[in-house]
């Protein structure tokens, strides 16, 4: 068969290029979009390993890296593993986007309990309401955190309806993957910290920056905030 028709044929089917289907399964992609802010929000969490003081060795090499992150271990008492190398800790980044303005919320807490997960929830509905914004669902993977009865309990109390992906498919949760790659490449390893705790300092100015200044192509290169009502005046 030439390969012009061949084209042809995929270019009707929108499946021309590979970013037009699932690398997996070969399938095309489903995207899909709730038609109110608050309809539905994304919820995940990130993990990061913490920066040690001095610089971690993305910036400053393996060797300089090894001795930071000892330092480290040494001035905070943090305890090694099994084969006696220095850990420094893991930032767990629980993150918040809402299905169809892309608006999100970031809170950096030291583990992935229930117990943090409920209470991030809580800090992102009254977040999302102080904005106008009515929260009806809220969508997670089948995490530990998301499958207790805690978390099914805060929702119903807050008056939302929990969701969960399909296992092992997390397409469908996209739009916060698709954030999770942003924030790693904008803010996490966007440039050299000299320690966690000014890893952290940046972390309010780029969810700024990326809710009311970045253009999002997804949504027509409009910053996610404008997709909000402006009732309060939050947008300016």
């Amino acid at each position: 068969m030439p390969s012009s028709t061949v084209h042809a044929v995929l270019v009707r089917c929108r499946i021309n290029r590979l970013t037009h289907v699932d690398r997996v399964t070969g399938e095309p992609i489903r995207r899909y979009e709730h038609d109110h802010p608050g309809d539905l929000l994304h919820v995940d969490v990130k993990k990061l390993g913490r920066v040690p003081d001095g610089g971690g060795w993305r910036y400053v090499g393996r060797g300089q890296g090894g001795k930071n992150r000892a330092a480290t271990v040494a001035r905070t008492g943090t305890p090694r593993n099994k084969h006696h190398n220095p850990l420094i800790g893991t930032c767990f980044l629980h993150t918040v986007i809402d299905d169809h303005s892309r608006v999100a919320y970031v809170e950096a807490r030291d583990d992935e309990t229930k117990e943090t997960a409920t209470d991030v929830l809580r800090h992102a509905v009254a977040w999302f309401t102080e904005r106008g914004v009515t929260v009806h669902r809220v969508l997670s993977d089948n995490g530990s955190c998301y499958r207790s009865n805690l978390w099914r309990e805060t929702c119903a109390e807050l008056g939302i309806t929990p969701k969960r992906t399909r296992p092992y498919r997390p397409q469908t949760n996209g739009k916060i993957e698709r954030f999770h790659r942003t924030l790693a490449e904008g803010w996490a390893f966007k440039k050299f910290y000299n320690s966690e705790s000014a890893r952290l300092a940046a972390l309010p100015a780029w969810v700024h920056e990326y809710n009311h200044h970045r253009p999002h192509s997804a949504i027509g290169k409009a910053a996610p905030i404008t997709r909000l009502n402006n009732l309060a005046g939050h947008h300016i």
